[in-house]
């Protein structure tokens, strides 16, 4: 008999627990477990795996590090990627820059049509939900979320504004910074004024 992929052993734990909200220490535990029975090694990032199978639409986050199979909702989720010609409607509508940092083909950066709601959360291949990027802010969108890409940004020009004495730039960069603390968004990042 072939030995199991993590993913198969993940989804074995899943589904001799239906419907119950499992946080993802002890499903990573036990497939350590029964991998190890094996392999002389440890298995690579079993958490990886748990969030794949999530992204694929198998398994249902409850919230963060903790996930349901519920057998009676799973369904393979058509991850849609833009067409050729939605992309470029998207560039276009965008004038072939970034959204946030104005960066495009025009000065050598590479541009992505990106999917504002991610397609992994239910976001569709619609123009509507798309936006261009450079490939450094596709990067940290993918990495710090786009809020916390966003209010990072702000400081950053805040920063350097301030060592201008662009005045004019510093209150505008105050008035957002202002709006993310006041909605305690991405209270976590600091912003020092």
């Amino acid at each position: 008999m072939a030995d199991k992929t993590i993913s198969e052993l993940i989804m074995e734990y899943f589904y001799a627990h239906p419907n119950e909200d499992l946080e993802h220490g002890p499903v990573v535990d036990w497939v350590t477990k029964q991998w190890l029975k094996t392999h002389r090694t440890p298995p690579r990032d079993p958490w990886r795996a748990i969030r794949a199978l999530h992204q694929k639409g198998i398994l249902i986050k409850v919230k963060k590090g903790v996930y349901r199979y519920n057998p009676q909702a799973v369904k393979k989720r058509k991850l849609e990627d833009f067409t050729p010609e939605q992309k470029e409607e998207i560039f276009k509508r965008d004038n072939y820059r970034c959204v946030i940092c104005g960066r495009g083909r025009h000065n050598g950066y590479e541009i992505h049509a990106d999917h504002i709601i991610p397609k992994d959360l239910g976001g569709k291949a619609e123009v509507i939900n798309g936006q261009t990027l450079c490939s450094i802010h596709n990067f940290k969108k993918k990495n710090y979320k786009q809020t916390e890409t966003g209010k990072k940004m702000f400081i950053h020009l805040y920063e350097l504004a301030k060592s201008l004495g662009d005045k004019e730039t510093m209150r505008f960069c105050e008035e957002i910074l202002k709006t993310f603390e006041k909605h305690h968004i991405n209270d976590h990042i600091e912003w020092k004024r």
